[in-house]
């Protein structure tokens, strides 16, 4: 493996954890999922996004923080290969949709404090599709406080993450998988891990599953 460090990213319901959880067992690579369950804000959310957007996105960057900073203590994380299905990046460009602008510059100044302490991915995975797709991964998952998410809300998650992929020099593949099935369909992960064997140049590479 070419890899030491890999993240998946992508909107909400574009499959991240399904495809690191497929990789890591294809890879014997150490796994660090997002736990968004524990996020006891999150419900409240979507509910009254204008209320509790603040402490939903200082939890998760919190949390994510904490998680990420124990990679750093384990003396053999460049010995194995790490799969993440989160870049700590999201704190920011989830904020950056969620929160006023005021609020915004405080979450920023926190989170450019503790981002350089972390360790970044030497390859970026992001899975892209289209928001009625999300849409349905979303509604097949069911998590009950996710049911009412509007199309307005990922169209935005989407053109923020398009404009940043724009603009950072980790070597990152964009993959459409509008129409994968990494879980049913073993060619689709095969194309993953073929692509996992090349090194890339910093930026953006576009990939089409065969």
């Amino acid at each position: 493996m070419k890899h030491h460090f890999i993240t998946i990213e992508g909107n909400i319901g574009a499959g991240k954890t399904t495809l690191a959880t497929l990789l890591s067992q294809e890879l014997n690579a150490r796994l660090v999922l997002e736990e968004f369950a524990d996020n006891p804000f999150l419900p409240k959310f979507y509910e009254k996004p204008d209320q509790y957007a603040f402490p939903v996105e200082l939890f998760f960057m919190a949390e994510r923080f904490k998680q990420l900073k124990e990679l750093i203590q384990q003396t053999d994380l460049f010995q194995h290969l790490t799969i993440s299905d989160y870049l700590f990046t999201k704190c920011l460009l989830f904020a950056k949709v969620t929160l006023p602008e005021d609020e915004f510059r405080l979450y920023q100044r926190l989170f450019d404090i503790i981002h350089q302490q972390l360790l970044q991915p030497d390859l970026l995975i992001y899975l892209h599709a289209p928001v009625s797709k999300l849409q349905q991964n979303i509604k097949d998952r069911n998590r009950s406080y996710e049911q009412n998410i509007p199309d307005s809300y990922l169209q935005t998650l989407q053109d923020t993450y398009s404009h940043y992929l724009k603009n950072q020099s980790v070597p990152t593949l964009i993959i459409d998988v509008a129409q994968a099935d990494f879980l049913n369909h073993r060619p689709h992960l095969d194309f993953i891990l073929q692509a996992l064997e090349k090194e890339y140049a910093p930026g953006q590479h576009f990939l089409t599953l065969s």
